[in-house]
């Protein structure tokens, strides 16, 4: 691995006196750790460069210039160069948090699988961060991830073309419209709300009539139909199991009295506590929260028998 890196012409892509580093994962029987990979590649970047120049670059783990990702499964060994530094999954937006908040990536997605259309209201009962609401708002306007972002790792690339990425986001830019439905957000506590409301300026989307209002969702009245509710109810860990399932009951009692109507999409890892609902779902999908596996559940709400 030391050689073949060796005879990479690294000056394609670093000057000596600019700055790099390595993160290496391993899983293997050759590199049983991980660190002693990413110090092999480390070695041969700087060797090429003491060969060639007769000094090396400094290695930079925090904002380095080019950043090098090396993944190693068995004898099969990729290097590439990461082009983003800090994940993608970072919106940018979450100013503040709460306990457990969703994944933004998961969040998108999870409005990508439904089928909204993005012109229909859509309501989140347990808003929490907020992620749900702001990612449906993105959506609905067509807003690219990331836009907001001053930074990616691409941009300290000895190839980056500066005008060329201004053209692209001016483009990008264009495409994003006004938003053209009503989306709320509910949660029944007063913190939730406040940061809700941060996170959303946070994400430049203030101004376009998205709403965050304090109420529990036993008594939420909701918007007149047709909508989607897509929510991230609470799963388990700080509940009694009796509890949780007194509370899941709660949720599918409120969403078949007060949602008719709407199309409902529920997500959670309690598997036990969905059984609850007292709903047919529908449609059922397996994603993952993180670590945890978790049922993404569609509930078609109707007034009275669907016949």
């Amino acid at each position: 691995m030391y050689k073949k890196i060796l005879r990479i012409s690294w000056e394609q892509y670093l000057d000596v006196d600019k700055t790099f580093a390595v993160d290496a994962t391993a899983s293997s029987e050759i590199f049983r750790h991980s660190k002693f990979a990413a110090l092999k590649v480390k070695d041969a970047i700087a060797d090429y460069f003491r060969n060639i120049k007769g000094r090396r670059p400094d290695v930079n783990t925090e904002f380095p210039h080019l950043r090098v990702n090396l993944h190693i499964n068995q004898d099969q060994c990729s290097l590439s160069l990461d082009s983003t530094a800090d994940s993608l999954h970072k919106r940018g937006y979450r100013a503040n948090t709460l306990e457990a908040p969703i994944n933004e990536v998961l969040a998108a997605g999870m409005i990508l699988l439904s089928g909204w259309d993005g012109k229909t209201t859509f309501v989140d009962p347990m808003c929490g961060s907020g992620t749900l609401i702001i990612e449906a708002a993105l959506f609905a306007t067509h807003a690219p991830p990331q836009l907001h972002r001053q930074a990616f790792g691409f941009m300290k690339w000895r190839d980056f073309d500066k005008r060329l990425w201004e053209d692209i986001v001016d483009k990008a830019k264009a495409q994003i419209t006004p938003l053209q439905c009503d989306i709320f957000g509910f949660d029944k506590d007063m913190r939730a709300v406040r940061v809700s409301a941060q996170n959303i300026f946070s994400a430049h989307l203030e101004g376009q009539g998205i709403k965050v209002e304090k109420q529990s969702i036993e008594k939420l009245v909701p918007p007149t139909p047709p909508g989607m509710v897509i929510t991230n109810p609470p799963y388990d860990e700080r509940l009694k199991e009796d509890e949780i399932e007194a509370f899941y009951k709660m949720i599918g009692d409120r969403l078949k009295q007060a949602f008719a109507g709407y199309e409902a999409w529920l997500i959670s890892s309690n598997q036990e506590a969905l059984k609850h609902i007292g709903l047919r779902p529908s449609q059922k999908m397996t994603l993952f929260n993180g670590s945890l596996e978790c049922k993404f559940q569609k509930y078609e709400l109707y007034e009275g028998s669907r016949e």
